[in-house]
This record gives C-alpha cells, sequence and structure tokens, in this order.
C-alpha cells in the first residue's frame, strides 16, 4: 500500500512538473501560442464550455457512444474468447489474427461502415467495438488460461455445478487479466469513436475538437481535448481502483 502511494505521489510530481515547465515555455513566449496555449488557459476553456453548456450534446453524443461500444464489446469479447479457449482447433486458428489484429487500421472500415449503415452512431459504435473487442478476447483467454487444473479438479470433486464453478473458481483466477482487457477497452473504444467522430461525424466532441482546429481557434480545441483526457484517466482510473479492491477482498478471502 505504502509503495502505491509512494509510486502516486512521484507520477503526480512529475506530472506537474512537467505541466508547470509548459506554463512558463507559454507564458515566456518560448512555446509559439499559435502552437500551444498555456494549460491554465486550456482549463479556463474547458470550464467555460462546460459551464456555458455549448458542449453539453456533445459530451452526451459522445460518451453514450463509447458506453455502448464498451459494454458491447466486454460481452461479445468475453463470449468469443470463452468459445475460443473452449476448443483447441478454434484457438490454433485464432491465436495469429489475434496477434496481429491491431496492425490493420480500422478506420478504413468507416467509410464502409458509413455506406451500410448510414450517418448517425451506429458507424461510430461498430468502430468502437472493433476497436476493442480483440483487448478483451485476448486478456479473456490469457485469464482462462491463468485458472489452474488443480482448481478445476477440486470443483469436479465437490461436484460443483457449471454456475458455481464459473462463479467461485473461473471468475475470481480470471479477474485480473480481465480487468486488463476492460481498461485496454475503454481506450479503445474512445479512441476509435472520438477518430470516428474526427472523419465523417457531424456531432461529438472528436467533432467539436476538428471544427475548432480547422478554424483556427485553438482555446477551444484544447478545451475540449483536456475534457476529453480528463475523462479518459479518471474513468480509467475508476476501473484500476475497482480492480484493486476486488484484488484485496479476494487476498483476504
Amino acid at each position: 500500500m505504502r509503495r502505491r502511494r509512494a509510486a502516486f505521489v512521484v507520477r503526480a510530481a512529475i506530472l506537474a512538473a512537467l505541466i508547470a515547465m509548459l506554463e512558463v515555455g507559454c507564458r515566456t513566449g518560448a512555446i509559439d501560442p499559435l502552437t500551444v496555449i498555456p494549460p491554465s488557459d486550456m482549463v479556463a476553456s474547458m470550464v467555460g464550455q462546460i459551464g456555458s453548456g455549448e458542449l453539453d450534446a456533445s459530451i452526451v453524443s459522445t460518451f453514450s457512444t463509447i458506453l455502448i461500444a464498451f459494454v458491447l464489446a466486454v460481452i461479445l469479447g468475453i463470449a468469443t474468447g470463452a468459445t475460443i479457449h473452449r476448443f483447441a482447433r478454434l484457438r490454433d486458428v485464432a491465436d495469429p489474427l489475434l496477434a496481429s489484429y491491431y496492425s490493420v487500421p480500422t478506420f478504413i472500415f468507416y467509410p464502409l461502415l458509413v455506406a451500410l449503415l448510414g450517418l448517425g452512431k451506429a458507424p461510430l459504435v461498430v468502430l468502437g467495438i472493433l476497436s476493442a473487442v480483440p483487448a478483451v478476447v485476448i486478456s479473456t483467454l490469457s485469464g482462462l488460461d491463468s485458472v489452474a487444473p488443480v482448481l478445476m479438479k477440486v470443483a469436479r470433486v465437490h461436484r460443483l455445478t457449471a454456475a458455481r464453478t464459473l462463479w467461485w473458481i473461473v471468475l475470481p483466477a480470471a479477474l485480473p487479466h480481465l480487468f486488463t482487457g476492460f481498461k485496454l477497452a475503454l481506450s479503445y473504444a474512445l479512441i476509435g469513436v472520438i477518430a470516428g467522430e474526427f472523419i465523417l461525424s457531424g456531432s461529438g466532441l472528436g467533432y467539436a475538437i476538428s471544427f475548432a482546429y480547422q478554424s483556427f481557434d485553438n482555446r477551444t480545441m484544447y478545451g475540449a481535448m483536456l475534457f476529453v483526457l480528463l475523462v479518459a484517466v479518471i474513468a480509467n482510473g475508476i476501473l484500476y481502483m475497482w480492480e484493486g479492491r476486488l484484488a484485496r477482498r479476494r487476498s483476504r478471502g
């Protein structure tokens, strides 16, 4: 526990120092204001946009899409990973594909998704799912591989049902790997949706950032970017804390 707190303090100190250096560089003119604005101005812009309500529609559109993509990616990823793990021949086929999946830029499918599904949330949701599912599949396979055979023998000796075996043995053993997949899936879903909004969408935070960039409105652009960054960090932090809490409960048990 002390080691984690010490690591957190060190990371926070390094981040604070970098932000201070950026602030000083921007204020003294060492960094061109047309390129980067001071962090304090980014915060002021973000607070102003949120307070005025001008980002409300974009926030709802973007994060509802990310949430749908994330939940569907988790469900599909766990189901697919469990199926692949069950059949050895399917695992032999799937492993090379999963290993090379992220070498393929999924964004190239966005025009095709728009042609098939039309403009709106649907192609963005699919793009988010395509980005996030492999991470969940890989983590599910790693988690199921980590379940010790002796634990499964214990389940058979005690004649546990499939549901009890899953709840009492498989999930606790696989949970650390699953949470790694969840955190990655959230990041990939966010990247996929935001990038999709950059390309063709007419709404959402990605579109707002792209529009501000094309309008040379650095203040608005950096304010929206900072908001997306903070939400992503907070969401991953919540998952990290939840993972740690479950791990402590598991160790006590």
